[in-house]
């Protein structure tokens, strides 16, 4: 072969590869437009790439496109009943982007088809737990009217370098008209329990058909002493009993737990993934992804295995609230984070086999910010990963201004059957309360009891006995059932209905 005909068939293999390469590069971005509607009504069109699959399974707070490499959510918010406006939307749900673990590379406001639009990029570092980790973001706040807004968030495992990567979807989002839509839920069959807490999950949660009693008191189950001379008030044993952890606790409460047991009472343990010695607290998550609190969750673990009797366990409870520092209003916005966090803890258990753990997923009852990208249900991490749905709502009174008095029925009416429709499991209500301040108290629990019985899905009930001080240390709420002779009283007459 001389030298100019293997000159040619080279250039042939060139042109080929190119062609190839550049017939991946159409495919990828080929695309297909996209009509449906957020919220039960509000029609919209966008073009997605065709590579992409559609996720309808929480229509009534998103639609979601994604594939292995890159995720697209569609948000639509509504404030006409509430005080918050389009524009504080915006600033509000943006304010994590101060956090130094975020990356601003673009931050500016636009007009796409008549709307104005906020676009944000940014990224963080990848995060060496999360598989195929997307790090960089887009988002785009589109403004329908002052009252209303639709959210685009993009993640994506791979840098957007391009604008084309993005600002085609986005270019050619479009609302157009009205419409309505339904969620569907689905069911689960429950995982491998050793015999004991199979047992216990069967007895209290699956056949039981009368409400049981549990109480947060502070001082239990490290002592019982102050716990005992209470119940002795109400003519009443609490079963259930609630221990708050964090990253400052030592490690799994094996003392008090076995106190517990020995005191046949069961426990909600609660693991807060934070510091309660003014660290900051708003990169944990990012951490905890990053391998970095490997060892306090396998010894975590480890002691719950070798406690080996059951344990409801409750991870990051009320994340839908911006109070927790592990919420997505910390971390971009993004709720994948928070469920990363349960299910590589979860998976850290099951490394251990830990069988002696049941999941009790649990929301707050209102979500704050009321933003669509903060929806509770964005946060629930799947069936597989939850055997108990907790709820929690409070009727906090009026001390601070803008609050007001809720009466039992106003708070857990709607919440109730919200959840009925989203979840096919069994239900407790982890804490709740009722403060002193706006209202009767004495009321409120008689008209608790009077009611509590007929959400029969709602196996267990945990009355929150604590305080909730103002920042000058003055009671702000005032939750204890003991508060008074009269609070007692009413308390003690609603359980008689329970022996």
């Amino acid at each position: 072969m001389n030298i100019r005909k293997f000159l040619i068939i080279i250039l042939i293999l060139i042109i080929s590869i190119v062609s190839i390469s550049n017939f991946k590069i159409y495919k990828n971005y080929a695309y297909d437009e996209y009509v449906d509607y957020v919220d039960g009504n509000n029609l919209y069109t966008f073009k997605y790439p065709k590579r992409m699959k559609i996720d309808k399974s929480l229509g009534n707070i998103k639609t979601v496109v994604y594939d292995k490499d890159m995720k697209i959510e569609i948000y639509h918010d509504d404030f006409k009943d509430n005080i918050s406006s389009s524009l504080s939307y915006i600033n509000y749900s943006n304010k994590f982007a101060n956090n130094k673990n975020h990356i601003i590379e673009l931050d500016k406001n636009l007009k796409i088809n008549n709307m104005k639009v906020h676009l944000l990029k940014w990224r963080r570092k990848k995060l060496s737990k999360v598989k195929n980790d997307k790090n960089y973001y887009v988002s785009a706040e589109f403004i329908k009217s002052e009252t209303e807004a639709y959210t685009i968030i993009i993640k994506s495992s791979k840098a957007l370098k391009h604008p084309r990567q993005y600002i085609k979807i986005i270019g050619s989002f479009k609302v157009i008209s009205d419409n309505k839509d339904l969620r569907t839920c689905d069911t689960l069959e429950n995982k491998n329990l050793n015999e004991e807490t199979m047992l216990f999950y069967k007895k209290y949660f699956l056949k039981n058909d009368e409400l049981k009693w549990g109480i947060f008191e502070n001082t239990a189950p490290e002592s019982f002493d102050f716990l005992n001379s209470l119940e002795k008030k109400l003519d009443y044993t609490f079963k259930f009993l609630v221990k708050y952890q964090s990253f400052s606790s030592e490690g799994f409460p094996m003392r008090e737990m076995l106190n517990a047991y020995n005191n046949d009472r069961f426990v909600l343990l609660t693991l807060q993934t934070m510091h309660l010695d003014n660290k900051d607290n708003t990169t944990i998550m990012y951490s905890i992804l990053d391998g970095k609190y490997d060892d306090f969750l396998n010894d975590y673990a480890k002691k719950i295995k070798e406690f080996n009797h059951p344990v409801m366990f409750r991870l990051n409870n009320e994340m839908n609230g911006d109070w927790c520092t592990y919420s997505s209003y910390y971390y971009s916005k993004d709720t994948d984070i928070f469920k990363d966090v349960y299910k590589y803890v979860y998976k850290i258990f099951k490394s251990n086999k830990v069988e002696n753990v049941l999941w009790v997923w649990n929301p707050h009852d209102n979500s704050f910010p009321d933003f669509k990208w903060n929806n509770y249900l964005n946060y629930y991490p799947g069936d597989e990963y939850v055997d108990i749905i907790g709820l929690t709502g409070y009727n906090a009174g009026t001390y601070y201004e803008g609050e007001k008095w809720r009466n039992f029925n106003e708070i857990y009416v709607p919440l109730y059957n919200e959840y009925i429709r989203n979840f096919n499991k069994p239900f407790m209500i982890t804490e709740f309360g009722c403060n002193s301040v706006g209202g009767d108290k004495v009321n409120w629990m008689n008209e608790m009891f009077s009611n509590i019985k007929y959400f029969k899905n709602i196996k267990v009930a945990i009355w929150w006995n604590g305080i909730d001080w103002d920042q000058n240390m003055n009671p702000a709420r005032t939750y204890r059932l003991d508060e008074n002779e009269k609070t007692i009283e009413a308390f003690r007459e609603g359980l008689k209905k329970y022996e």
